[in-house]
């Protein structure tokens, strides 16, 4: 019964995330360096980058906010959207993709998040997601890393392998000493891993780990969800995901059900950090499922 409880609950936030009042959604703009903002509203944030050879922006949100976030980056810079980088596949990241494609925009992207937008994925609690429009998909991917110059940059692109999604990306401004982790980063909050799609626990440490090796004091990081960032704020993060790890493999075995073990227990000192869509028994189940797998 509780599993039915806990489906329906997870059921009812996606339902809620994917039904929002458009009308209502308002695009926050930060300044996070003298070309680069971020945009909050609903859905992953944005970063943009403004100069002479035009605007890039990182992630899209979704569909129906795509006028308003061209409003939010208008303000910013009068230059057309040249191109779009997606830091992974899901829809409140890549929801705006056929609009910005349909102007013109050159979408980039890993080669998962391209074989992802263009076939079916079955996913957990949502069923079937259909392929995206082709004006959604990515029209130059890499495998491992590239580099984009523009605006006096050059930006790097770097996969990190098999932790949010399966298809995740980093962009770092060097020269701004800006790193945008999409969601690989989720700043202050649980997140969600998505196992059934490539992602996993081991994997989205080993990402935090290696952000944590680019960044120095002053970097600025931009996460996937909530505040702009600080290096400390993706130790503490990174601090967070190995405890939680520790905790449930301390305590379970591959026998275990997340209805056997002590959730208040596990997520002592992050009481706070289950505030967002995934809360502290989603991911402790998580947690739990991953560590075990290969035995179930």
């Amino acid at each position: 019964m509780k599993n039915i409880i806990t489906l329906i609950l997870i059921i009812c936030t996606y339902a809620n995330v994917y039904s929002q009042k458009w009308d209502e959604v308002e695009i926050k703009a930060q300044m996070v360096s003298d070309q680069i903002y971020m945009l909050e509203g609903a859905g992953g944030n944005i970063g943009v980058f403004t100069g002479p050879d035009g605007t890039l922006m990182i992630d899209s949100q979704f569909a129906p906010l795509s006028e308003k976030i061209k409003a939010a980056i208008q303000e910013l810079s009068d230059s057309s959207i040249v191109y779009l980088v997606n830091t992974h596949w899901h829809g409140d990241h890549t929801g705006g993709n056929e609009n910005f494609g349909k102007d013109g925009t050159t979408i980039v992207a890993h080669n998962k998040v391209r074989e992802r937008l263009t076939t079916e994925n079955v996913r957990p609690f949502r069923g079937t997601t259909p392929p995206a429009p082709e004006m959604a998909w990515p029209t130059i991917t890499f495998n491992d890393e590239m580099n984009l110059h523009i605006n006096g940059e050059s930006l790097h692109l770097f996969h990190v392998h098999n932790a949010h999604t399966d298809g995740d990306s980093f962009i770092y401004f060097p020269k701004a000493n800006v790193l945008h982790m999409g969601d690989c980063f989720f700043k202050d909050r649980f997140p969600f891993i998505d196992t059934a799609l490539g992602g996993s626990v081991a994997g989205a440490i080993t990402a935090v780990e290696k952000a944590i090796m680019i960044c120095d004091e002053e970097t600025k990081i931009i996460p996937g969800h909530g505040s702009l960032a600080s290096i400390e704020d993706l130790r503490r993060y990174f601090a967070m995901l190995n405890t939680m790890n520790d905790r449930v493999r301390n305590v379970s075995t591959s026998e275990s059900t997340v209805e056997d073990l002590n959730i208040e227990s596990l997520t002592e000192g992050y009481e706070d950090w289950g505030g967002g869509f995934i809360n502290g028994e989603t991911f402790v189940k998580t947690l739990l499922n991953d560590l075990y797998k290969d035995s179930k």
